[in-house]
């Protein structure tokens, strides 16, 4: 009976956390204002028990209330909580001096972007000094198959593992794909040692990514340069994967990676 008492309420804290969480990741570098009613209606959660996440969240500054609107944002609170990962991602750190070369040597932007298991997200970036450029807030999280730097991660992983983050739809696309097509692509990034996404996830940007390797040789991030698409012709795709790829080895050696 005991134990049986103790699996409910394990079973109940999980449920929880599981509902903050999910309650967390409706706030969106599009959409960083959420209500109470949209949170609800996007988490499947009753609007009183979201309004409690939101009040010890709120407590605790992990959220914040937006006076004019009455809805809610992510607070300082969540740096507090994410600094000590941030300041110990070796590879954010020694990347810096590289990424801004990349980012002088080309004139666009220069970002760092690590795996968390469904998506790259952004570390680290370098924008670029030009007035028109693209760039993404720190924390972005970058899901479809398109993406240049997505294209690098799930090209150092099996086809299986590939075919599952697409079939549970951790991994998107805007339409239907060609699987054996798209697993070529694939190949062609690990043998070539950079992707490609030249307008393909907008028409206004064009993203070229390389692997970072560690001292084992595992891929621990990518490489990205994100330019609008209107300056990059074809024909200067290979200097950009070039520069790009050079800057991932110089990283990686910096990791302990092996020279090639």
């Amino acid at each position: 009976m005991v134990e049986q008492t103790a699996e409910r309420s394990e079973g109940r804290g999980a449920s929880v956390i599981v509902n903050v969480v999910d309650v967390l990741r409706c706030f969106t570098v599009a959409e960083p204002l959420q209500g109470v009613t949209e949170i609800a209606a996007h988490v499947g959660l009753h609007k009183s028990s979201v309004s409690r996440i939101l009040a010890t969240l709120e407590h605790e500054q992990i959220v914040e209330r937006d006076e004019p609107t009455r809805k809610y944002r992510l607070g300082l609170g969540l740096i507090a909580v994410a600094g000590p990962l941030l300041a110990n991602l070796d590879v954010r750190r020694l990347a810096m001096d590289e990424l801004t070369a990349l980012s002088e040597a080309t004139g666009e932007t220069a970002a760092l972007n690590i795996w968390d298991g469904g998506a790259a997200v952004t570390v680290e970036q370098i924008p670029s000094k030009r007035q028109v450029k693209h760039t993404s807030a720190m924390g972005s999280r970058y899901n479809t198959g398109w993406s240049a730097s997505v294209q690098v991660f799930l090209a150092h992983r099996g086809a299986g593992r590939v075919r599952g983050l697409i079939d549970d739809g951790r991994v998107r696309f805007d339409g239907p794909v060609d699987m054996d097509a798209y697993l070529q692509r694939l190949d062609n990034v690990r043998r070539d040692g950079y992707a490609v996404n030249h307008g393909e996830t907008s028409d206004e940007e064009v993203g070229v990514a390389a692997p970072v390797r560690d001292h084992r040789g595992e891929v621990v991030a990518a490489v990205l340069i994100a330019a609008p698409y209107y300056r990059v012709a074809t024909e200067d795709l290979p200097s950009l994967a070039d520069a790009c790829r050079q800057a991932g080895h110089r990283i990686g050696l910096r990791l302990g990676a092996l020279p090639d």
